[in-house]
């Protein structure tokens, strides 16, 4: 195995405390490496902090972050794509942290690129149980996301060795970088560390659990654990008489079926967007076009919130597979309709005319229909919030998944040999 340069970048460590500690895994090891644009899986992995640390565990975190990436010249290079492999600083790191906070439980988000898998020898070095949530892709794709010139692509899962993404460049157009996530992957494949070192993978839903299972991992360490909102919103008005679109503005999310539909809808609904991305001159353009959408740039999670609660219903037109997104579980919980593509594991969360609406991915005149049947039909719309605030009663709350995660933790520490 390549092994790693030496790097003498700190990690970010912090010790939160409480007087009420919990008997059950009283102090939790959270590790996460944030991206250079804060996402969904930033979010996820400050909810469960809090949430954790709101219930009398001592919460202890270990952070990495991409913005403190230097790849200048070929050492720089070189020196990122051995810690993506394997991070020496970060195992001896994570050593010295679990050796004096002893920790009940060690639980991964992201710990690509600067990380590594090196993390979990050194809970596994002091015998703590490891638990890694799979937001993404990224262990069966070298983009994380199954999704390549437009369409979805599964031509890595279940190789031993993704070579089709080192080809077609797959990450960050470079065939050096895609080699580096491919080694790393094949790597650790041929070494079992990915069946060795974690005891219990966490996934969002079932079709991710399926496609783990597809690429190679063992059904039996895949617990499937969904996102939540917490502080719960509470129901809105809904009195905005608009549909909403909240993300990122990018071919994936479905940006182009969304506008094409609006030359249909355009007179009888208006449309608001909220977000930023590749295709933000797109979007300004029809914009202007068309009086009926309005473009508001990118937004804070409040203000996109406030909209949820202003909105008829969410409409989430991807085009990809979606690991979960949170977007539509904050739109449950303030009483939002939601319409999506039936694609990938968005029709496992939207019921389709229970909670929202579903239509074929991509298809402009499927997603045109649903729109203006929707815009007239204020009882359906009743009817659909309704069902779609119970969902989030039922699954998406903060009790509901602390007990979930619990249930994961003690299946970690018996898989372990702990229980």
């Amino acid at each position: 195995m390549t092994q790693p340069v030496e790097s003498t970048q700190q990690p970010s460590v912090k010790r939160i405390g409480s007087a009420d500690i919990s008997p059950a895994f009283p102090t939790v090891l959270l590790a996460h490496n944030y991206y250079q644009q804060a996402g969904g899986e930033d979010q996820v992995f400050a909810s469960e902090s809090s949430m954790l640390r709101g219930r009398g565990h001592r919460v202890v975190e270990f952070v990495r972050d991409n913005r403190s990436i230097d790849v200048s010249g070929p050492m720089g290079q070189a020196r990122l794509m051995s810690r993506t492999i394997w991070s020496r600083p970060a195992r001896k790191e994570l050593a010295t942290l679990v050796a004096r906070e002893r920790p009940s439980i060690a639980h991964f988000h992201n710990t690509f690129p600067l990380i590594s898998p090196s993390a979990y020898a050194a809970a596994r070095e002091f015998g703590v149980p490891v638990v890694q949530t799979l937001h993404n892709y990224r262990l069966l794709c070298p983009n994380a996301i199954f999704f390549r010139d437009g369409q979805v692509c599964q031509e890595c899962l279940g190789k031993l060795i993704p070579w089709p993404g080192v080809r077609h460049r797959c990450y960050r157009g470079s065939a050096a970088a895609g080699g580096a996530v491919a080694g790393m992957l094949a790597a650790h494949r041929l070494l079992g560390n990915w069946d060795r070192l974690v005891d219990v993978y966490i996934v969002l839903t079932e079709f991710a659990r399926d496609q783990f299972t597809r690429g190679g991992f063992s059904a039996d360490q895949l617990m499937v654990k969904p996102n939540f909102v917490d502080p719960d919103p509470g129901t809105g008005h809904h009195r905005g008489r608009f549909a909403l679109f909240a993300g990122r503005l990018s071919a994936e999310k479905g940006v182009k079926t969304l506008l094409e539909a609006w030359r249909e809808v355009g007179d009888h609904l208006p449309l608001v967007i909220a977000g930023d991305g590749p295709l933000a001159g797109e979007v300004a353009a029809m914009a202007e076009k068309l009086p009926s959408i309005r473009w508001l740039g990118r937004q804070t999670e409040a203000e996109v919130g406030k909209l949820m609660g202003e909105a008829s219903f969410l409409i989430v037109p991807s085009t990809w597979y979606e690991g979960m997104p949170r977007v539509i579980v904050e739109a449950y919980a303030r009483g939002t309709p939601v319409v999506a593509s039936r694609i990938g594991a968005l029709p496992e969360i939207v019921d389709d005319e229970r909670t929202g609406h579903l239509f074929d991915p991509g298809n402009v005149d499927q997603l045109a229909e649903a729109l203006l049947s929707l815009a007239h039909d204020d009882q359906r719309l009743q009817r659909l919030s309704r069902s779609a605030r119970a969902e989030f009663e039922a699954k998406y709350t903060a009790e509901a998944n602390y007990a979930r995660l619990l249930e994961i933790y003690s299946a970690a520490a018996g898989r372990a040999g702990l229980s």
